[in-house]
């Protein structure tokens, strides 16, 4: 059985994203003309700072050094960062992550939904489906078992939670 580039990549870093109290979400490895780019993709619970991504950069920059058979020989670019704003959903902890946020389901049968995900438990999600023309919203349930996809959708007038309390 063979090993992937990417195999190999995340059997090394995973312990070191882990010890900075993060998730490995994404290895990607591509050709950025002459030069290879290596981007990592990390997330929490409560989202990464800046510094976290510039520290975790540095620890896996020494490790890649350490470890040369691993890159191959040749230049490469390391970008280490978060999810962006509208991250696809792929894992339950994606979904836990985004409750509370604005959601496109495309579900099996080939149907599409918008939604704000209300709770997510082990089966699936619980969905308030916006009104349409001064309609009420709705409540939903969907299965896991019912999504072929779903991305989280940027939303540019949301009320801030803070903005709702009050």
């Amino acid at each position: 059985m063979s090993t992937t580039q990417s195999d190999r990549l995340r059997a090394l870093l995973e312990p070191l994203v882990s010890a900075e109290g993060l998730d490995l979400e994404d290895i990607e490895v591509s050709r950025a003309g002459r030069r290879r780019q290596l981007r990592i993709v990390v997330d929490s619970d409560e989202g990464v700072e800046l510094d976290a991504c510039a520290d975790l950069s540095r620890a896996i920059s020494e490790k890649l050094d350490e470890t040369p058979d691993v890159m191959g020989e040749g230049e490469y670019v390391l970008e280490v960062s978060s999810p962006g704003a509208d991250r696809p959903l792929s894992e339950h902890r994606h979904y836990a992550r985004a409750t509370g946020r604005l959601a496109k389901l495309t579900l099996h049968d080939g149907s599409e939904l918008v939604a704000r995900i209300l709770t997510v438990d082990d089966e699936g999600l619980d969905l308030e489906v916006p009104g349409v023309k001064g309609r009420k919203p709705t409540a939903r349930r969907v299965a896991f078992a019912d999504i072929a996809k779903a991305r989280v959708e940027i939303e540019f007038s949301r009320k801030d939670k803070k903005e709702e309390e009050a």
